[in-house]
């Protein structure tokens, strides 16, 4: 990557909103899932790390969603906790019985959730 390109990469994360920076995590989440769903050749590397990294991105929004001190309304809390509950879920049915057909539930919540975070939604 150019100096530019690293430059711009770097003030576009120190600028951005947290509501982008998610947006923006969900859809990286998104894409990792559709692209096993795409190329699928059965369980491997691609499909553990992008299942990985989507785990690890909900268990933030869950924690956060979770605690107190979270400024969010609590029945809208309540609700992306239930999204994190099955998303979780959904992970570990894939990791138990991989099936590519199972990984669009969570491209489209992804997408979603994306989509109303950036105001598209």
């Amino acid at each position: 990557m150019s100096n530019a390109a690293q430059a711009y990469a770097r003030t576009s994360q120190t600028t951005s909103s947290p509501r982008e920076i998610e947006a923006q995590a969900l859809l990286k989440a998104a894409r990792q899932l559709r692209d096993v769903q795409d190329n699928w050749t059965g369980p491997d590397k691609n499909l553990h790390e992008a299942l990985l990294f989507n785990r690890r991105l909900w268990s933030i929004f869950m924690s956060s969603v979770t605690n107190q001190e979270n400024p969010q309304p609590a029945d809208v809390r309540q609700k992306i906790a239930n999204i994190g509950v099955f998303v979780m879920n959904q992970t570990v049915e894939m990791q138990l019985n991989p099936d590519p057909a199972k990984l669009k539930s969570l491209i489209d919540i992804n997408c979603n959730l994306a989509a109303g975070l950036s105001g598209r939604g």
